[in-house]
């Protein structure tokens, strides 16, 4: 039963927020093509090059975390849920500006400080990395912890790590359906799928 679960981990940008980041324009600002995935890309890179691209990539996600807002339900449903389980946050993002996100929705309150993991804290997602940290952290099982996400990275993570899968697509086009356990519109729906 989901509403039972003891850990849920969250993605932040697109999730837990707005989705206010514009990734093509983000590729061109860092002349990464188009189909490429950002991060990885940046990895691969020779070292000085891919220290001053990662550098601006984390500045303009830091322009867009203090004006953060969640997305609807989301306060309600993440209050709810921290009187019931842990929470834990794996972003892709930096764990600094995460910090900023959380602030700006007022959900920091709500997370243990250990518990918010950014790209620099665990290989990035759809690596389980940071899930497992997470779950041995909090000295939960597999059976027990949920991840929830809105985009495809999200979901391979969870089924990479054996735990529970929430797909939250606020478009509604549920592009990743098969990496899913549950679907929700947003976290209304969640919230009230969990309460019923």
């Amino acid at each position: 039963m989901l509403e039972h679960k003891r850990l849920w981990v969250f993605d932040l940008d697109g999730t837990l927020t707005r989705p206010v980041h514009d990734f093509m324009a983000i590729r061109r600002e860092l002349g990464i093509p188009e189909q490429e995935d950002i991060i990885a890309y940046l990895d691969q890179l020779p070292e000085p090059e891919s220290r001053l691209r990662h550098r601006r990539l984390a500045q303009i996600e830091r322009d867009l975390a203090g004006d953060s807002e969640a997305g609807d339900g989301v306060v309600e449903c993440l209050q709810w849920l921290a009187q019931r389980a842990e929470l834990g946050l794996l972003t892709r993002n930096t764990r600094e500006n995460a910090l900023l996100s959380l602030e700006a929705i007022g959900l920091s309150r709500l997370f243990a400080t250990q518990a918010i993991l950014g790209r620099e804290c665990a290989a990035p997602k759809p690596s389980p990395e940071g899930i497992v940290q997470l779950m041995s952290l909090s000295q939960v099982v597999v059976a027990d912890t949920v991840m929830v996400g809105d985009f495809v990275h999200d979901l391979e993570a969870g089924r990479a790590a054996g735990v529970t899968t929430v797909h939250v697509d606020f478009r509604g086009r549920f592009d990743w359906n098969e990496l899913a356990d549950h679907s929700f519109h947003n976290f209304v729906e969640l919230h009230e799928f969990l309460v019923k």
